[in-house]
């Protein structure tokens, strides 16, 4: 039986590879955007689609039902996100951490209470979450990201230790800079393979984590940076 996949922010950038990927794989899709870009990259793959926000918990609730009307199962999601507001540590206003906190954290904890029944039924899951470099090496650049999927690092070990033994897995992939945006050469020049990253490496890295071939992997947070990150 085919696998079936949930991918959100899927209109463009790494969505859009990691939606590709999976239908090179052979994956039934559902996936979903808060634009109407996503309505041609659903045509392109042959996917349902919803047009939503990851912070509203009854758009998710249509992406759920959507898969498990149209395919009868959820195998993997995919929580990939929009960035969360940037400023001046002192100059984010209360809005601008809520709206992080929207964004990063509780999106994947809505989706997961959505979808862990479902792939409790079927026996199993994976669920990758997109996170950054930046979760453990925080940067005064990225203020809202760094302290919110920090605590999404925490959430993931918390949920590998609840759901482990109902062979449901949580990973994070922690990208560092990627080519769907532009780096300048200052950033360059801090990372060790000298490049930015592929919207397709982190898609690769993706659908291994969503495969039996990670079967033993869960409750981690694996960097995908070209060596950017020093810790150990």
């Amino acid at each position: 039986m085919d696998k079936v996949a949930i991918i959100t922010a899927a209109s463009s950038g790494i969505g859009a590879a990691i939606a590709r990927k999976f239908k090179k794989l052979g994956y039934k899709l559902a996936i979903m955007s808060s634009t109407e870009k996503i309505i041609p990259v659903a045509e392109e793959l042959g996917a349902k689609y919803v047009q939503g926000s990851v912070t509203n918990k009854d758009d998710l609730k249509k992406l759920v039902k959507l898969a498990t009307s149209a395919f009868g199962k959820i195998d993997v999601v995919v929580n990939n996100t929009g960035h969360p507001p940037k400023a001046d540590l002192l100059e984010l206003s209360d809005h601008d951490w809520q709206a992080g906190l929207d964004l990063v954290l509780l999106s994947v904890t809505k989706m997961a209470q959505l979808v862990v029944p479902v792939m409790s039924k079927n026996g199993g899951g994976s669920i990758v979450n997109i996170s950054t470099f930046a979760a453990f090496e925080p940067s005064l650049a990225f203020p809202v990201s760094s302290t919110m999927r920090a605590a999404l690092g925490s959430y993931c070990k918390l949920f590998a230790d609840r759901y482990g033994a109902e062979n449901i897995r949580m990973n994070n992939v922690l990208s560092g800079f990627i080519d769907s945006y532009p780096v300048d050469g200052e950033v360059l020049g801090k990372i060790p393979l000298n490049r930015a990253g592929t919207v397709e490496e982190i898609a690769n890295t993706v659908a291994f984590l969503a495969s039996a071939e990670s079967g033993y992997i869960t409750g981690q947070n694996i960097k995908v940076d070209g060596g950017l990150g020093r810790s150990v």
